[in-house]
């Protein structure tokens, strides 16, 4: 069964706000291997500008699959995670991410594209800060495979 093109326009969220911590950064910048020291000592972050350990550019996406997991257990959208691969993810950053940020996301169903057999599902998730300020976007796009 391929995924509802009707869910297009839905939005999930905001939900409740992701703490950000320096051993999140510290942790997620291991894994990725980012070596600058602004990702694990605030006094380097500090130095080169921020006010705290300062988090690697792709770390936002920890922050959005979270809120785009909500677009995958919808019964309503349709899609079958077990038959899921990965497509796309773009960031736009109105500001770094930080220690200290409390981060709140609300997820879009943005466009539903359907040909052989693959829908692809683009989301765009809107980080914004305690404010209510923006602090980033992700943009993801899930290849789901149909049922043969």
């Amino acid at each position: 069964m391929p995924v509802n093109p009707e869910a297009v326009g839905r939005s999930y969220g905001p939900f409740e706000p992701y703490e950000v911590t320096r051993v999140k950064i510290r942790e997620f910048a291991d894994a990725v291997d980012a070596m600058s020291g602004a990702h694990r000592d605030a006094a380097v972050a500090r130095a080169e500008g921020y006010e705290d350990v300062v988090a690697p550019t792709t770390f936002a996406v920890v922050i959005a699959q979270q809120a785009e997991f909500h677009v995958v257990v919808d019964p309503e959208v349709g899609v079958d995670f077990s038959k899921v691969v990965h497509a796309d993810e773009r960031f736009t950053y109105a500001r770094p991410i930080l220690a200290g940020d409390m981060i709140s996301t609300t997820v879009h169903i943005e466009k539903i594209t359907q040909r052989a057999g693959i829908s692809m599902v683009t989301t765009r998730a809107e980080l914004a800060d305690a404010d209510g300020d923006p602090v980033a976007t992700v943009t993801s796009t899930l290849a789901v495979r149909e049922d043969a």
